[in-house]
């Protein structure tokens, strides 16, 4: 008998990976976001209720079209000409605007869910395409790098056409997050100006090293390619103190460090939990020397996927 009605929890996510922009993510244990989905009789898909301790919650879109997990809840009706339709309440635990994949973690959670409830539900592949048309909602554009991850955990290459699971050796990322909102679409205005070819050159060689790294399990290759020549540059500035942290993640071990998704939240790689666990604390304090607040996530770097709850 088919149910009617799941939860689900979507994880955190680190886009880019610093290197991979657009193309690279991974999930870290912790803060995420929960959809609570209903199957109702009416063809449609109602956004009953946001919440959260979140700041920015009253203000994210009711219109489920308008709404990153209103619109891909959309598309699994349309796409899969599915009769009935959902009522959909989320919880937000993922703050607004952080570089965490806070939109893409609603939208992932309101698809796991309500794919239980389908009478014959689909293979996490085919959810794929639908968190794209979902995220761009929220961005602007169609990229993969937080949704894919929160899909099928650990670190993960998505395209437009694939999400592809990589091989990670046990690694453990410290994620600190300042009280300080940057908006994706402030953040990739950033980068509308061409790029040199001979950036784009060195881009390129530094993730196919990071690339190697993690299928050679060789953190010499992937600290050689954890470095972002193309994008950071351009968004530094717009994080207050960003060099200061970094700086300090690097001094306490990292194996690279950069921002996380569109920022404002700086992570770094490390080699033990307890490198990522003094990297952070020194990385907060860098924040606070800013005037900044911060929050504070260490998990592996092989990060849990979106999952039912209930």
């Amino acid at each position: 008998m088919t149910a009617t009605k799941a939860t689900a929890f979507a994880p955190a996510s680190v886009g880019n990976i610093g290197v991979g922009f657009d193309l690279l993510g991974h999930t870290i244990a912790g803060p995420g976001d929960r959809a609570q989905v209903t199957r109702i009789g009416e063809p449609v898909v109602r956004i009953s209720a946001i919440e959260g301790d979140v700041d920015g919650v009253a203000q994210l879109p009711l219109d489920a079209p308008l709404n990153t997990a209103g619109r891909a809840l959309i598309e699994l009706r349309e796409r899969h000409g599915i009769a009935h339709g959902f009522e959909l309440r989320l919880h937000k635990g993922i703050p607004l605007g952080s570089g965490l994949g806070g939109s893409a973690a609603s939208c992932v959670a309101a698809l796991v869910a309500a794919n239980a409830l389908l009478d014959v539900p689909l293979e996490r592949e085919d959810l794929y395409p639908l968190a794209l048309a979902g995220e761009a909602v929220a961005s602007g554009s169609t990229h993969g790098d937080n949704v894919a991850p929160m899909l099928f955990g650990g670190v993960v290459l998505a395209t437009s056409t694939r999400a592809i699971r990589l091989p990670a050796p046990e690694l453990y990322c410290a994620a600190v997050h300042p009280h300080f909102v940057l908006e994706t679409r402030h953040a990739r205005a950033a980068l509308v100006e061409p790029y040199a070819i001979g950036d784009f050159v060195r881009q390129s060689e530094h993730l196919a090293l990071f690339l190697t790294g993690l299928a050679r399990a060789d953190l010499s290759l992937i600290a050689e390619g954890l470095r972002d020549v193309l994008v950071e540059p351009r968004r530094a500035a717009l994080i207050p103190g960003f060099a200061e942290v970094k700086a300090a993640a690097l001094a306490h071990g990292a194996l690279g460090a950069s921002i996380s998704g569109a920022g404002p939240t700086v992570f770094g790689w490390f080699a033990s939990a307890d490198e990522a666990s003094w990297a952070a604390h020194a990385m907060q304090v860098a924040f606070a020397g800013a005037g900044l607040e911060s929050d504070v996530y260490v998990s592996p770097v092989n990060g849990p996927r979106a999952e039912l709850v209930a």
